[in-house]
């Protein structure tokens, strides 16, 4: 078996493509199926308070070493959609899409807040990535070596369209995935946005673009607009206290995914 791998000076580049591993997440949670439409939503404060609202109802968790992350189901024009906060980084988030995967969720849009390598996108400003540059290690388990991948095209059909019906401005952009924020040099942010054309930065994008085409799930993400690192100093721009386009969104993502 091994004499299928292709040796490379540089390990992550050895792909494998064969479909299932030592470990498969589809050995974990038998006969505890969820429901196929699911939201990924990095916000992590909005889901508890929305649970404790009563608005989510907590059915199960996936165990971690840092403890349980929970699993939740919301009640949306009368269907039942898994919603599930999957961690931050794109081996955390593989490892949750794989596991509500294999418990049958396989239509999936991902909401979330980046950073922007562009001033003049405003704080909030809905972003919808077209491609995503592979800056990150996990996406090379799932697709042989390129520059981008993207999101599924049914996904994406689906996400525009729920933006286009409530009447919400976005800017179709690529981003730039990355495992190492604090390696954000600008130098590097420069490179990116002039040479690739990226708009965004993130950590989670084109490892979960990767596994949607590798696995046959339905996947794209709407992100908004948070911290500015197009400078030589970081702007927070108070990111992440915009509590009510955080839930606008889940609920957004929710409606979407049920376009699918």
């Amino acid at each position: 078996m091994a004499d299928q791998i292709v040796p490379h000076a540089v390990p992550l580049l050895e792909y494998d493509p064969t479909e299932r591993g030592v470990i498969d997440a589809r050995d974990f949670g038998a006969g505890a199926a969820l429901p196929s439409h699911a939201v990924l939503c990095f916000f992590g404060d909005r889901l508890h308070m929305l649970a404790e609202r009563g608005e989510l109802c907590h059915v199960d968790d996936i165990g971690t070493e840092m403890g349980p992350l929970p699993i939740y189901i919301l009640e949306r024009q009368g269907k039942r959609v898994t919603v599930m906060q999957p961690g931050v980084g794109a081996p955390l988030a593989v490892g949750v899409l794989e596991e509500l995967w294999g418990r049958g969720c396989d239509r999936v849009i991902v909401c979330g807040g980046c950073g922007v390598l562009d001033r003049q996108i405003a704080a909030g400003h809905l972003l919808l990535p077209t491609e995503a540059l592979r800056d990150e290690g996990t996406s090379y388990h799932y697709l042989p070596a390129a520059r981008w991948a993207e999101p599924t095209s049914g996904a994406l059909r689906a996400l525009r369209a729920e933006l286009e019906a409530r009447g919400l401005a976005y800017l179709n952009c690529k981003t730039w995935t990355t495992d190492a924020f604090y390696r954000e040099t600008p130098a590097k942010v420069s490179y990116r946005r002039e040479k690739d054309g990226c708009l965004a930065v993130e950590m989670e994008a084109s490892a979960l673009f990767a596994v949607a085409h590798f696995r046959g799930i339905e996947l794209a993400q709407v992100l908004y607009a948070g911290d500015d690192v197009s400078g030589h100093e970081w702007d927070a721009r108070a990111w992440n206290g915009r509590h009510d386009l955080r839930e606008a969104l889940l609920y957004l993502a929710a409606d979407a995914v049920l376009r699918l």
